[in-house]
């Protein structure tokens, strides 16, 4: 009976417990970040609605770790960098980038006073000279940086430069591919720097890809005062710096 009544008193009080306290606050997941999104865009003009109703549309649920766990972040060493990156791999295919290319690359380079070298290591290390474009959606991307509560303001520029773009070029947003981090096509371009820095209409377009690097690259050489901090602003990682000016290095024998 003495067991009884204290589990009855125990009970009791954690039911007394559990009826006085304070409701735990919404699973942003539940639905309501797309009622603030909503909201958001309905002020600009946008009906954001039909995006969440499509199939395609999903929520990146590990997001955040994708980017607490990048490469970036868990490597120190520029040759474990490098495996990561399998750097050999594009070294080799640098030749038949620069063949393929040669025209846009040297007219590039006098257009906007980027080395062709430093051109082919940005897109190098960035898709491997376009075999990569990404396995991901932007719009789907920031969303889920807003939903989860990972950088949210920064989510929220994006999906506003994102939806610019996709209207001005009449493109369907959740047809679009790119890296967990919403950037786009073979040069990597995040939106905001699509909206003033990307050459030409068609995202997959290679010489178009080729001029923006140089376009983002000459300027950021101008407001830092060198290639090699205007590097820094196309990927803040010093490891990041380090391979792209390695590759261009290396590629330099294809050049001469």
């Amino acid at each position: 009976m003495r067991y009884q009544f204290l589990t009855l008193c125990l009970v009791f009080f954690i039911s007394a417990i559990t009826a006085n306290a304070t409701p735990i606050a919404a699973n942003p997941d539940d639905g309501e970040y797309q009622e603030q999104l909503k909201a958001h865009f309905a002020k600009k003009g946008i009906d954001i609605s039909p995006y969440f109703e499509d199939e395609r549309f999903e929520i990146i649920e590990t997001i955040k770790k994708k980017f607490t766990r990048s490469a970036e972040v868990k490597i120190k060493s520029l040759d474990d960098y490098k495996k990561v990156l399998r750097y050999e791999e594009k070294k080799e295919a640098a030749a038949s980038f620069y063949a393929a290319y040669k025209e846009p690359l040297a007219k590039a380079e006098k257009e906007y006073g980027i080395s062709q070298e430093v051109i082919i290591g940005i897109l190098g290390v960035e898709s491997a000279f376009g075999k990569y474009k990404g396995s991901y959606n932007p719009f789907n991307a920031y969303v889920s940086m807003y939903a989860k509560g990972y950088r949210k303001k920064f989510a929220l520029a994006q999906l506003e430069e994102l939806l610019k773009f996709t209207q001005r070029e009449n493109l369907d947003v959740l047809a679009l591919e790119s890296s967990y981090a919403g950037a786009m096509s073979y040069a990597q371009f995040i939106p905001w720097s699509i909206n003033r820095w990307f050459v030409g209409n068609d995202l997959y377009n290679m010489e178009n890809n080729i001029y923006s690097v140089a376009n983002y690259l000459a300027h950021y050489k101008k407001v830092t005062g060198s290639i090699e901090k205007a590097v820094l602003r196309y990927n803040p990682s010093s490891l990041y710096q380090q391979a792209v000016l390695a590759l261009a290095k290396d590629v330099e024998p294809l050049t001469e």
